[in-house]
């Protein structure tokens, strides 16, 4: 059995671990990298990882979203990050007609006549979770299932919140075991298993350093997040299949057009 390890308890941090991956890459989020992996390895001053948090304006508002249906006043408390990136009981007390509302006031009249899939896939189970954001909001399943020929694929499999287990380490590289999406008869799916190379740091800043070959991590991007217990790797499994079946079930493709940052 993997050894365990004490988890992050500070929210703001744990944040970081999640929004880095696609902030590297210049998808979301502000323009100093540097701060944000910083604060992902070790904390430093919250008050500014606050800061630019606020700027992650695809995941901001479900974080603000999910805190302000279970009466918690931080959208950084670690309960409420961990809700949106994982997944966790807090996800259950945010009712469909507060995500349809959060969504319209943020999406509608960007999308017109698209929005309507997006607010489909809420009542068919969808849930405030970011794969939601991925799979619903995002365009890449629209394209897919449009014929459109490019990267869809790759981006939502490596967008979403997956996990893995560790079977090698080689400095700051991970190789994970894990599974990958598939796209089949219309439907995203969990295809078969894949060695992986993905990071835990750089340039001498490491998000997790002392890992254990057998532990079961989470991963954004080409990144290690966090360590996952077996509890919180079930719910991350579950949370994941519920809006895979989510967009799965709806009538027509996903919005061909959604958000113009790809939020984190």
């Amino acid at each position: 059995m993997a050894p365990s390890h004490p988890r992050v308890t500070l929210g703001p941090v744990l944040f970081a671990r999640y929004a880095y991956p696609p902030n590297a890459l210049g998808y979301c989020g502000p323009a100093d990298h540097a701060a944000l992996l910083g604060a992902a390895s070790e904390p430093g001053d919250l008050a500014e990882l606050t800061h630019l948090a606020s700027r992650f304006d695809g995941a901001w508002p479900y974080l603000e979203l999910i805190a302000g249906c279970n009466g918690i006043a931080d959208p950084l408390d670690e309960r409420v990050v961990e809700a949106y990136w994982v997944g966790n009981a807090l996800l259950g007390r945010v009712a469909p007609a507060a995500i349809l509302a959060s969504l319209d006031h943020r999406f509608a009249r960007r999308t017109g006549r698209d929005f309507a899939s997006v607010a489909t896939a809420v009542p068919l189970g969808g849930v405030a979770h970011h794969s939601f954001h991925v799979f619903a909001v995002y365009p890449w399943l629209g394209l897919l299932r449009s014929g459109t020929e490019g990267p869809a694929l790759t981006v939502l499999d490596r967008c979403r919140i997956r996990w893995g287990r560790v079977e090698a380490l080689d400095g700051d590289t991970v190789i994970v075991r894990n599974r990958t999406l598939e796209f089949r008869d219309d439907r995203l799916e969990l295809g078969g298993f894949r060695l992986e190379h993905v990071r835990r740091g750089a340039n001498g800043i490491g998000i997790l350093g002392d890992l254990t070959v057998g532990e079961d991590v989470s991963l954004h991007w080409d990144w290690v997040c966090e360590r996952l217990t077996p509890a919180r790797l079930a719910r991350l499994r579950r949370v994941t299949a519920r809006n895979l079946a989510a967009v799965n079930a709806l009538p027509a493709p996903g919005p061909i057009v959604a958000a113009n940052s790809w939020g984190g």
